[in-house]
């Protein structure tokens, strides 16, 4: 196998990894031209903002100029040329997380590694930071693969989700995709927000299946009349949405509906509900999609 004699490797379980068509599997990790992004932003504290973007390139001893001309590019892309002379101190979360991510783009990879780099921001700065993190990836061009347990991030960020349970392979394909067509009960549960409702028994042996799954934004609701009938619970105002916990008899769990904004029912009103039939997902007793 290629590689560093001093590097010992591993023994994957079956095929090799590929790395711009070059068979990486036993390179030593430095030299696989990869760079990563980690959830903490492991940032020296002592250096400026210029020599910790610079710091994986003094370790390689790369000319000066270059070093230069890569850290003020890298500054450029991520709006940090007016903090290149601060401590990372007086810097925000998303300064300091951009500075990360800054180390990494001046090694010029093949491909970054995002570890949950937005788990330590607060709820403003992580939609920012989507916005930033995509709109670089339109500029550099370069693969990033981005693991995140936020199924809103993998949604809103991917061109290919790979959707994983235990360290298996659920189901990979585009956003939409998965979304439409979630091979298992498993994915369509994570995929979009709020969750899908899952119903068993009489309600799923009407459709010939174990389980029936329908998401919040394919229910109707009325106040007069509807498929299935209920008790509301706890409503979300949000704005444009409203998002209703409907109570069911024979039900543990509410069912999540997602109306209009302006609702007039309440909390204990009762509300009728009406699945959309062509936006019912069905599912055998292995949680398969039938």
């Amino acid at each position: 196998m290629p590689g560093d004699p001093a590097f010992s490797g591993f023994d994957p379980p079956g095929g090799h990894i590929r790395i711009d068509g070059s068979d990486a599997t036993n390179v030593p990790p430095a030299k696989r031209g990869l760079a990563m992004v980690f959830q903490s932003y492991a940032l020296y504290p002592h250096m400026s903002v210029r020599k910790n973007i610079a710091f994986p390139l003094r370790m390689a001893k790369m000319d000066q100029a270059e070093q230069t001309r890569r850290v003020e590019q890298a500054a450029a892309v991520l709006n940090l040329t007016d903090y290149l002379d601060r401590r990372p101190a007086a810097l925000s979360g998303g300064q300091r997380q951009r500075v990360a991510i800054g180390r990494a783009i001046v090694r010029e990879p093949s491909a970054f590694l995002f570890d949950e780099p937005l788990s330590n921001l607060d709820a403003a700065l992580r939609v920012g930071m989507r916005i930033e993190i995509s709109e670089m990836h339109e500029r550099l061009k370069t693969t990033m693969i981005y693991v995140t347990h936020d199924q809103v991030e993998a949604m809103t960020m991917a061109d290919k989700i790979v959707v994983l349970q235990a360290g298996r392979i659920e189901q990979v394909g585009s956003p939409l995709e998965l979304y439409r067509e979630p091979r298992n009960r498993f994915v369509a549960g994570f995929i979009g927000s709020p969750k899908m409702n899952f119903l068993e028994g009489e309600e799923a042996a009407k459709h010939d299946a174990h389980a029936i799954g329908v998401r919040p934004e394919h229910i109707t609701a009325s106040a007069t009349e509807g498929l299935w009938k209920g008790s509301i619970g706890v409503s979300e105002h949000l704005g444009s949405d409203t998002f209703f916990h409907v109570h069911m008899e024979g039900r543990n769990e509410p069912i999540t509906v997602r109306a209009g904004g302006e609702v007039s029912m309440h909390h204990g009103d009762t509300i009728y509900l009406t699945p959309d039939e062509n936006r019912i997902h069905r599912f055998d007793a292995e949680g398969l999609r039938l």
